[in-house]
């Protein structure tokens, strides 16, 4: 098959979107269909290779098939580096991807625009769901922010191949862009921590926001928000285990050195850090200590499973001892307290999944609630 004659490939990808239930509608399927994905992966990408990555070029032989299967396609690893920058392999963390299409045309169904909609995208990343965009509502209705000025110019190539010249922005997405404003939706393709009030600002009363609520300990839920008169906006999870790369400005700290673990206060918990491997517990456990890293030391005396929190300076050791947990905690915040009442609210309320949660962000912050029997 020839790169110009990729129609087959297309309408495989359309088949198999639909038949796993992510493409809905008509208008959508028709975009991914004339869309071609490879024209936006041109520089390449990596694949990875135990721990590491290594870069697949757009010369190789299964480049053209793998542009148009059902997953990430790293594009970018460390903030810089591109496929073509290295031979081997790279111990590095990606920075930017080509999402997989399945969640790229959910999102976009979930967004539910209608014709003559303008969309703000925060997150060009290759500029493939700036296409879709860009087919389904008229390139003059596309804006796309990008904070990364390599990869929106990237983004504007592969989008030109095919026809379509949005208004691409190099900036800080979480400041939106207010020169095109006010948006009818607004749809962000990076993890955010808190989603940022400016974004209400800069979408209609009755748009619609549509944003992947992250934490530090890897757990993440897409959140549709509608945008009420007052700039509040309301909204609910969808109940999908989205994970995005987190908007740069929101990334974690570096852990730095750790704290002595020996230090501090001891005692039994009521919660295991075990309940922290659940997508949804650990999800709840975020909203208490936002700003929490999680990870797992493991010695001679067994493992023990940390939280921190840098900026704060405080942490909590969990360990397991004869099917008794204990946790020692030091600083000025008793992390693990906040998780572990958060988390017995939450049980003892029934566990609700975060599809029956509810959000609402105000100028002051994010809210977020289950129900309650």
């Amino acid at each position: 098959m020839t790169l110009t004659d990729t129609t087959a490939l297309r309408r495989e990808l359309v088949d198999r979107l639909t038949a796993d239930g992510a493409l809905r509608s008509e208008p959508w399927r028709a975009a991914v269909e004339a869309v071609p994905r490879h024209e936006f992966l041109r520089d390449g990408f990596f694949r990875r290779f135990g721990d590491a990555w290594q870069p697949v070029p757009a010369d190789r032989e299964d480049w053209l098939e793998r542009c148009y299967t059902d997953e990430s396609l790293v594009t970018q690893i460390a903030g810089t580096i591109v496929p073509g920058d290295i031979r081997g392999e790279i111990l590095r963390e990606p920075t930017s991807s080509s999402t997989l299409p399945s969640l790229v045309v959910q999102m976009l169904e979930d967004l539910q625009v209608q014709d003559g909609d303008r969309v703000l995208e925060i997150g060009t990343g290759t500029g493939y769901s700036t296409g879709l965009l860009c087919h389904r509502l008229g390139d003059g209705l596309v804006t796309s922010v990008e904070v990364d000025a390599e990869v929106s110019r990237r983004a504007g190539i592969g989008l030109g191949a095919c026809g379509y010249f949005p208004d691409l922005v190099v900036g800080d997405g979480l400041a939106g862009h207010q020169d095109g404003a006010p948006y009818d939706r607004l749809v962000a393709t990076c993890g955010v921590r808190e989603v940022p009030h400016t974004w209400l600002e800069q979408t209609k009363p009755g748009g619609m926001v549509l944003a992947t609520l992250c934490g530090w300990m890897h757990s993440s839920e897409l959140a549709q928000l509608t945008v009420g008169h007052d700039g509040v906006a309301h909204g609910r999870f969808l109940g999908r285990q989205v994970s995005f790369m987190l908007a740069r400005p929101h990334l974690p700290p570096p852990l730095g050195i750790l704290p002595d673990f020996e230090s501090g206060e001891e005692r039994s918990t009521r919660v295991g850090a075990d309940v922290l491997d659940d997508w949804d517990a650990r999800f709840v456990a975020q909203l208490a200590a936002p700003r929490t890293q999680r990870l797992s030391l493991t010695s001679a005396d067994g493992t023990r499973h940390v939280l921190v929190d840098v900026e704060a300076g405080a942490w909590a050791a969990l360990a397991l001892d004869r099917e008794q947990w204990t946790v020692r905690q030091g600083g000025p915040v008793p992390l693990w307290d906040a998780m572990e009442d958060h988390l017995l609210r939450w049980q003892t309320d029934g566990s609700p999944a975060l599809d029956r949660f509810e959000i609402m962000i105000t100028p002051q912050g994010q809210r977020v609630t289950w129900p309650t029997p």
